[in-house]
């Protein structure tokens, strides 16, 4: 072979070369590129009458408490991609060889216009939600009294009231008309032109106890409809013990913490102990009724409650065809309604006795 030939063979090869390494680092590339998918996988969970952190979970003062034994887990379900972080094409394409995670169109979980901020404000306003319906229902099923406040249970960010108004601040009044009900604060804004300016009087608690604080907040443009005023609050109704109650885990958002909440503060405050040195986990919203309300992620929970150890796991009943095939080995599942019947199984189960299963699917 020629020196030309053997020269221009090796400028081929370089040429080669270069492509293939160029085609190899775009490939890599867009393996780790976000692709519009939200993974879901087993979450954490939290004894929700234990400790989290060094701290009870459920913190009850100055009132009568019972010893509790065992482990009431809450369960979580862990969200990779959408508006709070980049799922990658290789995260995406191994998590549809685990049974226990699920991948979803980015479009079936969020709007495109909606970011990682407004997410996580709305799940921090439903999980304040799920602890006051939860001391709700409990208080209800012990027959203790209830306090209900008309509190701002989310501060948009961004908006007029970020940085004035804070999440379970109790709405006293708006330009002096006395606030005993939800609806009357969006009447109130709604009922004055945009750029109006309310004067509100809040009752804040804090390390010093609770103050009044007289704030102003002037309305804009609604961003969903700009004909109409806003100032960037959720109010709701938040109901209370006639002694304090806390509840320390801070980094968790949602609604699905209803129902464990309502049965850990019910063990703790009623003489028998509900648990009775077993493992169990539950899931289920609350209402402030005592009613047991669906939740998402159900494959995740059971998955995630068998990790941890449970043995019994209570659900919302309307979940028993989706949870049909996806239970792990070695836990019972357990459909509820209420939380009468919640109680009534674990009273069962402590004791030994049957608890109810779901029907099987045609």
């Amino acid at each position: 072979m020629s020196t030309h030939a053997r020269r221009h063979l090796s400028s081929r090869a370089r040429v080669l070369l270069v492509s293939v390494t160029s085609v190899l680092v775009l490939l890599a590339v867009a393996l780790l590129l976000p692709v519009p998918f939200v993974k879901l996988a087993p979450g954490p969970t939290f004894n929700v009458i234990g400790e989290f952190e060094g701290q009870p979970v459920i913190k009850i003062s100055d009132t009568t408490t019972y010893p509790v034994t065992g482990e009431l887990d809450m369960t979580t379900v862990l969200e990779s991609g959408g508006p709070r972080g980049g799922l990658t094409f290789v995260d995406a394409i191994a998590s549809w060889f685990s049974s226990s995670n699920a991948v979803l169109p980015r479009e079936l979980m969020y709007p495109d216009d909606v970011t990682g901020t407004e997410v996580k404000a709305k799940q921090t306003a439903l999980f304040s939600t799920a602890e006051s319906n939860a001391t709700a229902a409990a208080l209800r099923y012990l027959k203790m009294p209830i306090s209900t406040k008309i509190v701002v249970s989310a501060v948009w960010a961004d908006s007029p009231a970020d940085g004035k108004l804070e999440a379970r601040d109790e709405i006293i009044d708006i330009d002096g008309t006395s606030i005993t009900a939800a609806d009357q604060v969006r009447t109130l804004v709604q009922a004055k032109p945009i750029g109006t300016a309310f004067a509100i009087k809040v009752l804040r608690d804090g390390e010093q106890g609770a103050k009044n604080l007289d704030v102003t907040v002037t309305s804009v443009a609604n961003p969903n409809d700009d004909t109409k005023p806003y100032i960037g609050i959720s109010v709701g109704e938040y109901y209370s013990a006639n002694f304090p109650i806390a509840f320390t885990l801070e980094t968790v958002g949602g609604p699905s913490a209803g129902l464990i909440f309502t049965l850990g503060l019910i063990d703790k405050l009623a003489p028998e102990d509900l648990a009775a040195g077993k493992h169990i986990a539950a899931t289920g919203t609350i209402d402030p009724e005592g009613k047991v309300g669906p939740i998402g992620g159900i494959r995740q929970k059971l998955a995630g409650a068998r990790s941890a150890g449970a043995e019994l796991f209570l659900m919302p009943a309307s979940h028993c065809d989706e949870a049909a095939g996806h239970i792990p080995d070695g836990l019972t599942v357990t459909p509820v309604e209420t939380v009468d019947e919640a109680v009534a199984a674990l009273k069962s189960w402590g004791k030994g006795g049957q608890v109810s299963s779901c029907p099987i699917s045609s």
